[in-house]
């Protein structure tokens, strides 16, 4: 009997693991329109992406906070503009041309890229500064981010 009553234990409890598993593996994401944005954040949303044509909105749950994004492309670049939902500008990412970068900053991207090819190029940007800079390298075959610091050096934690 207690041989079952265990038995039964450890199926539950590994039911129980596997559902909670599954839920982890759901999109954090959610495509929005504009209308269903909160009014802090679409006023927000507005200011940011005037003279910009928006390609979409979505809501995001970043370490337990819900973000909302907004995409969308500027002067032929993108820019993506993270909102908290009190409105206010978490994050900036804003596409630059790897050429437009100082020099400590297009060397330390070209040295962590090593033999990868650098593509695109963002400039991440919170509460008002330029806080890194981050690359898309392919290298065979495989793609990856690299991020330096506005001096062009490594990070210690990824922005």
């Amino acid at each position: 009997m207690r041989f079952h009553i265990w038995t039964v234990a450890l199926l539950l409890t590994g039911v129980i693991a596997s559902q909670a598993q599954g839920q982890e593996k759901e999109p954090k994401e959610k495509h929005l329109k504009h209308a269903d944005l909160p009014a802090a954040v679409r006023r927000t949303a507005d200011e940011q992406s005037k003279g910009a044509t928006v390609k979409g909105y979505s809501q995001e749950t970043e370490n337990g906070s819900v973000e909302y994004e907004v995409e969308m492309t500027v002067n032929g670049h993108s820019r993506d503009v993270s909102i908290a939902a009190d409105g206010s500008v978490v994050e900036i990412e804003e596409e630059v041309a790897l050429s437009s970068l100082p020099a400590e900053v297009r060397e330390g991207l070209q040295q962590l890229a090593a033999s990868g090819t650098i593509g695109k190029v963002e400039s991440l940007t919170k509460k008002g500064s330029i806080v890194a800079y981050e690359a898309h390298v392919t290298k065979e075959g495989k793609k990856s981010e690299i991020q330096v610091g506005p001096d062009g050096k490594p990070l210690a934690h990824p922005e």
